[in-house]
């Protein structure tokens, strides 16, 4: 009999009554009359889980998001039958399920709704792949807003945007343009002063509506898959973003010179041209930590080679930039060049180790090598033996980090840019085609590459960076944006990216510095570093088709102004570290927005320009040419400009004018910023003061300093020093309070303390109960203060 599938194709299908449920642990399981089935887990007070299947049974459950290592709890869980719902309750919110069409609705505990479906769970048959289109879609109130999302080129607020989510090589991409690199499909939403987060944790291509089709509708949707999304309730933005971020995991803290200064480009080379640049730094006295080799330094693009041609020996030249204090990062792409004289390529093939298509035949594209095989990194297998790669690489040659590069998967000369949707993938045991796979593709690949980069780094810590990810990538990698253009509206963008990656769970990210296609002009690069300087991760990088990129490209203005600003930088490691070591302790996202910072403020929730650097500077780049000054938001509170060391109220919008060589940067009253002395590369100086610029504040205000021995993994067994300053501020009398944790020593003995804004003249200086002889005529023209490390409590006292 021929079937007639447009006749039987019968459209949305919906959940029906609910026929019976079971209270299993944490989990519910509400099953409908037409095979529904709804599983909600509680996996915290805050954190629910909602799965459904539409077979009668369930797949296996299995994710590449979820860190397995976390440990979840709750503190109070009740189930209730109602006449026409059921309740699940935790110490935090209520859940209703409607008993005639399992729709939801999650409630705080005064009974104020939340988020509540529209339609709900709904699904399509795909009769062209099998399984389903699954849907959700939730009512939205008015004034709603939306963030996250990670790396999309768009309003920091994506409220009236639609988005999809496919892992896509998008050279010189614009503005708005969808889909991009990564996939985060996480969400926050935050109306009537309560945030709130939605993970939909499905690897097939994904899309969300926020209230574009339909302004009081929200929705998102897959192209196949579970079903499968966590609720997270704030009701700060700082709470969801936290519970997402341990959800789906934390990196471990990098060497502290992977957030110095590095130089990239496509390409450098010969040996020459790298030893050249390195000199030109520091001739010019512009810090550096890193430069990178792209796909030029390989023998025929073939990944773990090099070209004896440029790079006859490239041991001494990696270990005479060592010596300078240059690390080596190299590329490798996912392609391997199907040549049977090629050692990669003969192991993978007598392995079968690359990916297939459906009928067996091996998946091939063209890639810069030209025809290649591509490795399946969902095999447990194949991420081992890619893993064991880099011993030569690592532990023999010296390089110092891995830079992955094309592994959306990207693939030449074809219309959709990427694998067909027939390959093969093993899954870690869970078989399915690229559809499932592709979004996940390049997270497996920066996997594989950690594993490596740090088994023959070790005892050092490795440094690994990816283009493409997807959620719970930044347990294994830093990101940046890819391939970016050098213009003001990139700048814009690369601004907003950055403070969604930060919020989205993947903090180690920045742009391309200047602009990888085309050519900056000397303005535009200089306010692109004076941006870049306060992104997690801060590189230079440029496709050498454009000219030259490096600071020195540019005018002496443009050097000086480059040389001012990754100073800077240099200065604030300290600062810096501690701001990842909360990232990486408490999932405190290293860049927020000001929505995050105050959520309260409604004039915060479509700002896009400004955003706190860690907790206590404000950053609000220059994005326009021939801009003198700007006018910004300023934060409710109280504010410090860090060059004039003005103080400013918060709360309000005012123009701030700048020079050439600035961008609006301003410090919160009360903070003590820790700052080392310019280096030219991290452990080039040995120093015995810590600078702490004390901004002083009637009130009180907390400040954190984190330190260790700035690589290795002696942090790991109590090895760190973790400073707690506890400032309180009066009217005539400045205390700060410090409490020391840890067993680390720091090398330095003193701090030098630069005191900020006193409102008075100081008469008496206690230390420690002690009062101190200082030289009054100095202290008043400098306000600086040196004293021994070891003190608990200081008291300044005022006339």
């Amino acid at each position: 009999m021929i079937t007639n599938t447009e006749l039987e194709y019968k459209g949305d299908l919906y959940p029906s009554k609910i026929v019976s449920f079971e209270h299993e642990g944490d989990s519910v399981l509400f099953h409908t009359d037409n095979k529904v089935i709804l599983k909600v887990t509680v996996l915290r007070d805050s954190l629910i889980r909602f799965r459904f299947t539409t077979k009668g049974y369930f797949s296996n459950d299995f994710s590449y998001a979820i860190d397995k290592t976390q440990l979840h709890g709750y503190n109070f869980l009740e189930v209730t039958e109602e006449l026409n719902y059921y309740q699940i309750r935790t110490s935090k919110v209520k859940c209703k399920i409607q008993k005639v069409d399992l729709r939801t609705s999650i409630l705080d505990l005064n009974d104020n709704v939340i988020v509540e479906d529209e339609l709900g769970f709904h699904w399509e048959e795909s009769y062209e792949y099998g399984g389903n289109i699954v849907k959700m879609s939730k009512s939205s109130k008015d004034g709603e807003c939306f963030y996250g999302l990670g790396d999309k080129a768009t309003q920091l607020n994506l409220k009236g945007k639609r988005l999809e989510n496919f892992a896509t090589d998008q050279y010189a991409f614009s503005k708005d343009q969808e889909p991009l690199y990564k996939v985060v499909p996480f969400y926050i939403g935050l109306q009537n002063k309560q945030s709130y987060g939605i993970f939909f944790d499905n690897t097939f291509r994904t899309f969300f509506d926020f209230c574009h089709e339909r302004r009081s509708v929200t929705s998102f949707w897959a192209e196949g898959g579970e079903m499968n999304y966590y609720f997270i309730y704030g009701p700060q933005m700082q709470d969801v973003v936290t519970t997402y971020t341990d959800l789906t995991g934390k990196p471990e803290l990098p060497p502290l010179w992977v957030l110095g200064y590095h130089q990239c480009k496509w390409s450098y080379y010969p040996e020459s041209k790298v030893k050249d640049i390195a000199a030109k730094f520091r001739e010019l006295q512009i810090p550096c930590d890193a430069i990178y080799l792209d796909i030029d330094y390989m023998e025929g693009f073939r990944c773990f080679t090099w070209n004896k041609e440029y790079f006859p020996d490239p041991k001494r030249m990696v270990a005479e930039l060592a010596e300078d204090g240059f690390k080596t990062i190299v590329i490798i792409d996912p392609g391997i060049k199907i040549d049977k004289d090629y050692w990669v390529y003969k192991e993978a093939l007598e392995k079968d180790y690359f990916c297939k298509r459906a009928d067996g035949p091996y998946m091939k594209g063209k890639v810069w090598p030209g025809e290649c095989n591509f490795p399946d990194y969902t095999n447990p297998v194949v991420r081992e033996w890619w893993a064991g790669l880099f011993k030569e690489l690592v532990s023999e040659i010296g390089v110092k980090g891995v830079w992955n590069d094309m592994n959306e998967p990207a693939v030449m000369e074809v219309p959709n840019k990427t694998f067909p949707m027939d390959v093969r993938h093993v899954y870690d045991g869970n078989p399915c085609s690229h559809r499932k796979a592709h979004n996940i593709y390049g997270t497996q690949m920066a996997r594989a590459t950690y594993h490596g980069v740090k088994r023959f780094a070790y005892p050092k810590r490795p440094f690994v960076i990816t283009r493409s990810a997807y959620s719970g990538a930044q347990r294994y990698t830093s990101s940046w944006t890819g391939d970016n253009v050098a213009t003001w509206e990139h700048l814009w963008v690369a601004n907003i990216q950055v403070q969604r990656m930060c919020i989205s769970g993947m903090g180690f990210t920045g742009s391309d510095i200047g602009g990888f296609a085309e050519q900056p002009t000397g303005e535009l690069y200089a306010r692109w570093i004076q941006l870049g300087v306060f992104h997690p991760f801060c590189r230079t990088h440029s496709s050498g088709h454009h000219g030259e990129q490096e600071p020195w490209a540019f005018d002496e203005d443009v050097i000086n102004i480059t040389r001012k600003f990754v100073n800077l930088r240099y200065q604030l490691l300290p600062y810096l570290y501690t701001m990842f070591w909360q990232y990486i302790e408490e999932g405190i996202p290293m860049l927020k927005p000001l929505v995050y910072f105050d959520q309260d403020d409604l004039q915060t929730h479509y700002r896009n320009d400004e955003f706190i650097f860690g907790n206590q500077i404000l950053v609000c780049p220059i994005l326009e040419p021939n801009s003198l000054g700007r006018r910004m938001y300023i934060p409710r509170g109280e504010w410090y400009n860090y060059w004039t060391n003005e103080l400013a109220v918060g709360g309000r919008e005012v123009w701030i004018d700048t020079k050439f060589d600035e961008i609006p940067v301003f410090v919160k009253a009360g903070a003590i910023i820790p700052k080392y002395p310019v280096q030219q590369y991290v452990g080039e100086l040995e120093f015995d003061e810590l600078t702490l610029d004390l901004y002083y504040k009637n009130g009180k205000e907390k400040s954190v300093v984190y330190e260790d021995a700035q690589d290795g993994y002696d942090y790991k067994k109590g090895r760190y020093s973790f400073l707690s300053f506890r400032l309180i501020g009066k009217e005539n009398e400045l205390i700060v309070q410090l409490h020391k944790e840890g067993k680390y020593e720091t090398p330095y003995s003193k701090y030098k303390i630069n005191l900020i804004g006193l409102p008075f003249k100081v008469k008496e200086i206690e230390i420690d109960n002690e009062i101190i002889v200082f030289d009054k005529f100095s202290f008043e023209s400098n306000h600086t203060l040196t004293i021994d490390k070891e003190f608990t409590e200081l008291h300044i006292i005022g006339e």
